[in-house]
């Protein structure tokens, strides 16, 4: 197909046209972009500025300013002005006799558990803790003893050594620590001057009864009886003493009576630590 040299030259007029408007179009649009580019970025950056959140300082927070002097005056004026409501005393008084009743009847309760646990009868533990006397100064005879002796056998040292107000010293607690009951009851059967007593009108020995593990190691306790004139007050609970407390020079093994190893205490060099438990025991 042929093309005529007329419809040619119509066709490269039209290129031309189309080249010349893409070219002015390009120019125009770069010259709106310098023109506009420069105050588009300005606004930008003010639309951010104004968008940024004020700092402030966390670590010094700024307190409220003080009230007027005429707001603090009609303050402090009604303070005064306030009455204790009569009711409200009233119901307050109320609530702490009710209080004051009801923390007495658990005392109670508790106390009266504490009893059935211990199988004792009311009034057994303070005659217990009023045969609990205080020790005197000087060589107190201590009588180391243990739960698994019999219980005669304990009764009978224990009117010995109320003779010459001496301590009877267990090791341990039978049972553990855990388990006071089966001590307490095994102290009351050996200091109830009538072994066939029950209740709380029993009349209890004047002996003092200790457990103390640390009396029995300074010693060297490993069997017993035994017995050893302490200086001091022996009877001191164990966690206020130290090691290097005062101790006995002496230690009596022997299943004799309390006399009979006081004698020996003597003849071993003790003669000055028995006197007055010996003067103690010719007395009537």
């Amino acid at each position: 197909m042929r093309i005529s040299t007329q419809l040619a030259n119509s066709l490269s007029a039209c290129v031309l046209i189309l080249l010349a408007s893409a070219a002015l179009a390009q120019d125009t649009a770069r010259d709106w972009i310098e023109r506009e580019g420069g105050p588009a970025m300005q606004r930008l950056e003010q639309s951010l500025k104004q968008a940024r959140p004020v700092e402030t300082d966390a670590a010094t927070p700024r307190l409220p300013s003080d009230p007027p002097p005429e707001l603090r005056r009609q303050a402090f004026e009604g303070l005064q002005k306030h009455r204790p409501s009569a009711d409200l005393a009233r119901r307050a008084s109320e609530a702490a006799t009710a209080g004051q009743a009801q923390l007495a009847a658990q005392r109670e309760a508790m106390g009266k558990r504490l009893r059935q646990s211990l199988g004792l009868e009311p009034g057994e533990l303070e005659e217990i803790a009023k045969a609990i006397a205080p020790v005197p100064t000087g060589w107190v005879p201590v009588l180391f003893v243990s739960s698994s002796m019999p219980v005669p056998v304990l009764r009978s040292y224990a009117a010995q050594l109320e003779r010459v107000r001496g301590v009877m010293a267990f090791r341990g607690v039978p049972g553990g620590l855990q388990k006071l009951g089966p001590m307490a009851r095994l102290t009351a059967q050996v200091l109830r001057i009538d072994p066939g007593c029950e209740g709380p009108s029993c009349v209890m020995r004047d002996v003092q009864v200790i457990v103390d593990p640390l009396v029995f190691r300074q010693h060297g306790v490993a069997r017993v009886p035994a017995l050893a004139m302490i200086p001091g007050d022996p009877a001191q609970p164990y966690c206020e003493r130290e090691d290097e407390s005062p101790r006995a020079s002496i230690v009596v093994y022997g299943d004799a009576a309390l006399s009979g190893l006081i004698d020996e205490y003597r003849r071993l060099g003790g003669t000055k630590e028995v006197e007055n438990v010996q003067a103690r025991l010719a007395a009537p």
